[in-house]
């Protein structure tokens, strides 16, 4: 049992640090003077119309996306990849401040919340460990709430963190189907959050393993290991802090698309959120301590290598001592002529050091 999680740490060691960590992901990730969007992206339309006891789900064309628009039940359209023309012209078809158009294409950005005419607007990363790599990957998810329809935007066209909330919309019985626009709002930011302890649980692992390693001594790459996983907390917390804001908001908000009932949910989130930032300054209080205990191993080494040098030359202090005496170019030395004299003198060399050694040890200097 023992020797295969040793093997199974090893094997994860190896994904996790064989990775080229010289091309590196910047920190400052958002340029408002240009829209990093990738272009010649088709998009992929998702519709999802409900109400409590009927659902219909379609998979739409680019065509189609703009003409679904429906009074009456809730109405959730999901457009996976960013193409301007196609934002432009969904927004369009749902009255969508041009403010918030720009925000949806420009990529990067912090996690924020805003109020613009009849819809609210609010912006967040979604967030994945891609245990390959041992990176923290992240896509900004944009999602507009308004009379009866939510629309959400993502980058990514190949995951996402929503499913249970698409199984929940398939229950008759569940809360999402019974609920408002504004209560799918909230599920989608709810699921978003708690999608973030399942990277924090990760990172959290490899820090325990590193913190493992280097108390046993057996890590010799501590230093560059610790400076990758603090520039990996680092950008975490960069992404996870401003959504504390972002819920706040939606808890001030005296918008007519929130019901008052809902408060107890985003006071949920508010909860969650908090802790998964306190978790995160935990991982870069725990990094630094790590810093500190590997620095301090290395200090520590490095004065029991200097003790031994010392105790060493001062071992054969005495020896060297004699030997110069011995070695002086006099005539008369006391012993230089005696047949035995050579061997006194080796005596004298072993003996003062064994008893030196002898007074050292009951100094409890060694």
């Amino acid at each position: 049992m023992a020797a295969a999680r040793r093997t199974k740490n090893f094997l994860t060691s190896l994904l996790e640090w064989g990775f080229d960590y010289t091309q590196k992901k910047p920190i400052t990730a958002y340029n408002p003077t240009r829209q990093q969007v990738k272009e010649h992206v088709t998009p992929a339309y998702t519709l999802y119309h409900y109400n409590a006891d009927e659902l219909t789900e379609l998979r739409l064309d680019a065509s189609d996306a703009c003409h679904n628009k429906r009074s009456g039940d809730v109405i959730w359209l999901n457009i996976d990849g960013l193409e301007k023309e196609e934002v432009e012209r969904i927004s369009g078809t749902y009255s969508i401040h041009p403010l918030v158009v720009e925000d949806i294409l420009s990529t990067g950005q912090r996690a924020k919340m805003d109020e613009i005419g009849d819809t609210i607007y609010c912006l967040l990363p979604m967030i994945y460990y891609n245990s390959g790599t041992g990176h923290i990957e992240a896509e900004q998810v944009s999602i507009v709430l308004g009379r009866g329809y939510v629309l959400s935007f993502q980058e990514d066209q190949t995951r996402d963190v929503f499913n249970p909330i698409r199984e929940k919309l398939r229950l008759a019985g569940s809360k999402v189907r019974q609920g408002s626009a504004g209560y799918l709002c909230y599920a989608l930011i709810d699921i978003i959050v708690d999608s973030y302890f399942g990277v924090l649980e990760k990172m959290n692992e490899r820090i325990e393993r590193l913190e493992e390693n280097i108390l046993q001594q057996k890590e010799k790459a501590a230093m560059e290991k610790i400076a990758i996983l603090r520039r990996e907390v680092m950008l975490l917390r960069r992404l996870v802090g401003p959504v504390r804001e972002l819920v706040t908001g939606f808890l001030r908000s005296d918008s007519k698309l929130l019901e008052d009932r809902q408060d107890k949910y985003f006071k949920d989130v508010l909860d969650h959120i908090t802790q998964a930032n306190e978790y995160a300054d935990a991982h870069r209080d725990l990094l630094i301590n790590l810093q500190d205990v590997f620095t301090s191993q290395l200090n520590t080494k490095m004065n029991e290598v200097m003790k031994i040098f010392t105790m060493v030359a001062t071992l054969l202090a005495p020896a060297t001592v004699i030997g110069g005496i011995f070695g002086m170019n006099f005539d008369v030395i006391p012993g230089t002529h005696q047949e035995t004299g050579f061997w006194w003198a080796v005596a004298l060399m072993l003996l003062i050091p064994l008893l030196m050694l002898i007074w050292f040890k009951r100094k409890g200097w060694f």
